[in-house]
């Protein structure tokens, strides 16, 4: 077993109402507490403040944790994704390369997964995208060949003014 390390990690949050961002915090340092080779030895949350032109709230917490070995610091750099990380000690550390060739290719595995999520993602985007595309041009098809029929499009965007009375004409 490696040298145990300590290290200080910033996690931020940001969501809304104000309360949630409290309890998701909570939540996510009982959850790290709970962590195999993971000792917290300080913790300090600060208070949610308003995000400018938004509904939304952060916050973040500094926490100072003792880790078993590199491999518990990778887990929780992977897990938790902090937005900061510093290994106070030990000032220098020994890694062999078949370690280093693991944390490399989970490092990959990851990054690969994320680009297929994203790569799906921008696909259905763009089905959508052309779904609508397709159904706007049936619609204005559909109008424009019956315009006295109602369709959908006509009767989101028909006016509701009342109309005025008309004046009858009188028999003398």
């Amino acid at each position: 077993m490696s040298e145990p390390l300590q290290v200080n990690i910033v996690i931020e949050i940001l969501g809304r109402p104000k309360e949630n961002i409290i309890n998701a915090m909570n939540l996510l340092i009982d959850r790290l507490s709970k962590e195999k080779g993971v000792k917290i030895l300080n913790k300090k949350i600060h208070d949610p403040i308003s995000v400018e032109n938004s509904n939304l709230y952060t916050s973040f917490t500094e926490i100072s944790l003792e880790l078993e070995g590199i491999s518990n610091f990778f887990g929780v750099l992977f897990a938790y994704m902090p937005s900061h990380i510093e290994i106070v000690s030990p000032e220098n550390i020994s890694l062999s390369n078949t370690f280093l060739n693991e944390i490399g290719n989970v490092l990959v595995q990851r990054l690969h997964n994320y680009d297929a999520i994203t790569k799906k993602v921008v696909y259905e985007k763009q089905m959508i995208l052309e779904k609508i595309k397709e159904k706007t041009e049936e619609l204005s098809k559909k109008q424009k060949e019956n315009p006295t029929e109602e369709t959908p499009l006509k009767k989101s965007t028909k006016s509701t003014k009342s109309k005025k009375p008309r004046k009858s004409k009188k028999k003398n």
